[in-house]
């Protein structure tokens, strides 16, 4: 996955660099490097996917400029073919272009990248430090200045602490330049609503899909593949179980006593043939790997830690039993076609206004918990369903086809994969469960158990009252919130609030983001 950091002023200190960069040395173990911009340092650590040799070790340089990216660019043999006639390519790194498009492009370059990516580039004409995010937020970037004023920037928010007063997420979709953030493609808004007939839908929904899953079986190291037997990983591995050769590595997690997930995934590994492996976890690898999550995450949100503690272990034991490198996942699909709470959406401009919403916001849940989980175990993680060209078009449909008028959730995705023999009919049209129920409902109650022995009521109260941003609600919640705040003291507005459904809804204003709560959660935890 790599990691990026930039200390952008002349009076950065070097050391001071590098303690705070050192700590994010799993996402690319495989090579280091900090350099001397002579307006002060970028650094890189390795995870070698795309051209393995030492040639594609970052930062890049083009007289005297710098950048270092962690990304993949897809379609760069196209720039590079372009661009050869002014410009000598030393590797087959696909980040290689950046500073000839840069030279070429300037800020405008951003916007013709079809890329997975976060970047740092020292112009060494001007003196200037240019930063930029992928209009979804997949790659992470964070930001904030130190008490003289200067910017530092790095892949992980654990990288500043310590080095920066108030650290934030970089949005995604922008650029900086001149202290300035300026946005470049807000994927979420649509300047025409597109109202293609339903045949047609179906068509471009899966057309555009195989395409983002194709592009993202491209790799120069081993790639593995996340099932959890849900709709939307069992879509991406059916998909790219027919365009490989060989079979698919497919990995799934569940707790021992009750995992529903197991049961699907191995029912779509016997249909697509994959090579499924079948990992278990108890009550004690949970609650013994609750504080590392936490701190591996960045985060206080209660979703989001729960379903990445499966996610965290399932990591784990491919890092410490394969040599898969890559890993595609089936992130982003709920905030593009709707979650269970999305039923109760009052119209269809309410649906869409709650989808602008949560894909503007994935980077700090469901996109930082493949992020984190994935890359603290030296992987990369590789979205299909944020393909942008796949997130323009859905995004762009007219809401009334998207909202959930036909009695089945994700009803367009469905169809557009109804013929063709993807996945078994059960598969296709079983209902949405909720990721950290699905790896077994026991794990979900362990975590509210603990945290009901961990506090009184009095202590309980008393822990809510110290926070105004966020306040936890709930003992878990508050649990979860100290921990947070043991490793980024003071940093909870990195995360704008805690992921729950809609509550200004009917039928939505509950204590507890799990869908499982939900009056139409129904057979979903079958």
């Amino acid at each position: 996955m790599c990691s990026i950091m930039g200390y952008c002023g002349s009076n950065a200190d070097f050391n001071i660099f590098k303690k705070g960069f050192d700590r994010t040395i799993t996402r690319g173990p495989d090579e280091s490097r900090i350099i001397d911009t002579g307006n002060g340092f970028l650094g890189f650590h390795r995870l070698a996917i795309m051209g393995l040799s030492p040639s594609g070790m970052q930062p890049f340089e083009l007289d005297g400029s710098f950048v270092v990216c962690n990304g993949e660019i897809y379609g760069f043999e196209q720039f590079k073919e372009q661009l050869s006639e002014k410009y000598t390519f030393q590797s087959e790194s696909d980040c290689e272009i950046l500073l000839p498009l840069y030279r070429e492009y300037k800020t405008d370059m951003f916007a013709m990248l079809d890329a997975e990516f976060a970047c740092i580039i020292y112009d060494g004409e001007t003196g200037e430090y240019i930063a930029a995010r992928d209009p979804v937020g997949i790659r992470p970037l964070y930001y904030g200045f130190d008490e003289a004023g200067t910017l530092l920037l790095a892949s992980e928010p654990k990288n500043l602490v310590g080095l920066a007063e108030a650290i934030m997420p970089f949005p995604p979709g922008h650029y900086y330049k001149n202290g300035e953030f300026i946005c470049y493609c807000d994927i979420a808004s649509s300047d025409t609503i597109c109202h293609d007939d339903l045949e047609t839908v179906y068509g471009q929904i899966h057309d555009k899909l195989v395409a983002g899953v194709k592009k993202r079986l491209v790799a120069d190291a081993k790639v593995g593949f996340l099932l959890s037997g849900g709709l939307d990983s069992s879509l991406v591995c059916a998909i790219a179980a027919r365009e490989s050769a060989s079979p698919i590595k497919t990995f799934a997690i569940g707790m021992s006593e009750d995992a529903i997930d197991l049961t699907y995934a191995k029912q779509v590994d016997d249909y697509i043939g994959s090579d499924h492996t079948e990992i278990y976890m108890t009550p004690d690898d949970v609650l013994s790997s609750l504080e590392t999550v936490i701190r591996i995450l960045g985060t206080f949100d209660i979703t989001t830690i729960r379903a990445s503690m499966g996610m965290y272990l399932l990591c784990k034991a491919i890092h410490e039993q394969t040599d898969i490198r890559v890993l595609l996942t089936g992130e982003i699909s709920d905030e593009l076609f709707g979650y269970k709470y999305t039923d109760f959406a009052p119209s269809a401009e309410a649906f869409q206004a709650e989808s602008q919403k949560r894909i503007r916001e994935l980077h700090m849940y469901d996109v930082l918990r493949a992020d984190r989980c994935i890359s603290v175990n030296s992987l990369e993680a590789r979205v299909p369903f944020g393909d942008l060209d796949f997130v323009k078009y859905v995004m762009a449909l007219d809401p009334s086809i998207k909202q959930n008028v036909y009695g089945k959730g994700k009803y367009l995705l469905r169809k557009a994969f109804e013929t063709g023999d993807y996945l078994p009919e059960e598969i296709l049209w079983r209902e949405k469960a909720a990721f950290s129920d699905a790896v077994g409902h026991s794990m979900v109650d362990y975590l509210k158990e603990y945290a009901e022995q961990h506090y009184t009521e009095e202590a309980f109260e008393a822990g809510c009252k110290k926070y105004t941003h966020a306040r936890p609600f709930t003992k878990e919640s508050l649990l979860y919130r100290e921990i947070f705040e043991k490793y980024y003291p003071v940093q909870g507005e990195m995360i704008s609030g805690f992921w729950m459904p809609n509550r200004d809804w009917e039928g939505c204003d509950v204590n507890d983001p799990s869908a499982r709560v939900l009056a139409n959660y129904g057979d979903s935890g079958k």
